[in-house]
């Protein structure tokens, strides 16, 4: 959908909203943020950046309050003089824009503008429409098409052809089950470049269990591109297991010149505990084993975590992570603390510190971040945060970023 046809549906929708507002009370509300960031670009050097974000609802546009409108966005600026050109300092981007009427006789969801639509073949961003067709039985649809919208470092890039459309069968009315099945394709400059074939399921068993899947299939390919199944278990209200296999298989566009690469099978097994000994203390144990498709391609990853609160307006966080084997040793340990030091203001600060070893031949590396944040509400739809953050690592002998932050909700 071009700039023309953006302008077309927003004066629509404007229009819409202006006959709306004189008969029923429309509800709007969202939140904008202002924010102000300063940090290093690995290609531009010292960038300091103003942007604005703003999402909004708007919500009782008709009589049955069945028409709603939803947008989000975000333009930026470029303020410092870096090593960019003038006509690259100014950016923006639109994350969704659309219109949705529930219930059309008590069966169908219409959506119609830019939205982002997840499925469990594929996730896509499209300038287009998407149908929900409901209350069919056990079973429900959803139907979605429209032009592939991609987004790459300033905005947004993409060509003539760039489409995109899928559909979903699942299951509706099973308190304890959630099934459904779901075909995705798109297009690049008219070519097929994705084609896959999805499905996502979930039980809860016992009131303490909960069985759980995902799987793609490539049918350009005709592999299994992703493959989940996991266990979580409940014994008691504060404790929990959890166990997890997944594996992938890495596929790329049609139409991409990595296509034509050969590539490994990835495959990790996953097991971890989590336990609320009080409201002061919870702990966390995780071990993942991994497995690279090479011959000495294994790897293991400990994580142990603890959360202490010895007073109510103290959160502390402690995390520890090993990581031996293919691809390299990794030593590391995050700290954080949250400190509420009024009902208006929140403090924070936290360490990271890693040591890793990327290969055998080469010694060891450090990296280090270090940062504060606060975050101050001045009024019940006004707040102001504030972090900044120090890095040390092979890049940069200093690396000092941060963000300060109005935000408004209404």
């Amino acid at each position: 959908m071009g700039m023309k046809a953006w302008r077309v549906l927003s004066y629509l929708l404007l229009i819409s909203l202006l006959c709306a507002a004189n008969a029923w009370a429309l509800e709007i509300r969202g939140r904008s943020s202002t924010q102000f960031l300063w940090f290093n670009d690995y290609y531009n050097g010292r960038e300091i950046e103003l942007a604005q974000y703003l999402r909004f609802a708007v919500t009782n546009i008709d009589k049955d309050g069945k028409f709603s409108i939803y947008g989000y966005g975000r333009v930026g600026a470029f303020l410092s003089n870096g090593d960019r050109e003038n006509e690259d300092r100014g950016n923006g981007r639109l994350y969704y824009l659309y219109g949705l009427y529930r219930d059309i006789g008590g069966r169908l969801d219409v959506k119609v503008g830019r939205q982002f639509n997840n499925l469990s073949s594929e996730s896509a961003l499209i300038d287009g429409a998407s149908f929900d067709l409901k209350n069919v039985g056990p079973v429900g649809f959803t139907f979605l098409g429209g032009r592939n919208v991609v987004f790459g470092l300033n905005g947004e890039m993409g060509h003539t052809g760039d489409y995109a459309t899928g559909m979903a069968i699942y299951l509706q009315g099973f308190p304890n089950t959630d099934l459904d099945i779901s075909w995705f394709r798109k297009w690049d400059e008219y070519d097929v470049a994705r084609d896959i074939l999805g499905a996502s399921f979930k039980q809860y068993l016992f009131q303490n269990m909960k069985l759980y899947g995902n799987a793609r299939y490539d049918i350009v390919s005709e592999v299994f591109s992703e493959l989940l199944g996991g266990l979580r278990y409940f014994p008691t209200a504060n404790l929990s297991f959890t166990g997890e296999y997944y594996q992938s298989y890495p596929t790329f566009d049609t139409t991409s010149i990595y296509s034509v690469f050969a590539v490994n099978r990835y495959k990790e097994a996953l097991f971890r505990a989590d336990y609320t000994i009080s409201e002061k203390l919870a702990v966390n144990f995780g071990y993942t084993r991994q497995d690279f498709g090479d011959d000495d391609g294994w790897g293991n990853v400990y994580i142990v975590g603890f959360t202490f609160r010895p007073f109510d307006v103290l959160t502390i966080d402690l995390d520890y992570d090993r990581r031996t084997g293919y691809g390299g040793d990794l030593n590391g340990a995050t700290l954080e603390a949250n400190f509420d030091a009024t009902p208006q203001l929140r403090l924070a600060a936290g360490v990271a510190y890693d040591v890793y070893q990327r290969d055998s031949m080469t010694g060891e590396e450090t990296a280090r971040n270090y940062w504060l944040g606060a975050r101050y509400k001045m009024t019940k739809s006004l707040s102001a945060s504030l972090r900044v953050e120090q890095s040390v690592n092979k890049t940069y002998d200093s690396n000092m970023q941060g963000r300060f932050t109005v935000d408004y909700d209404f």
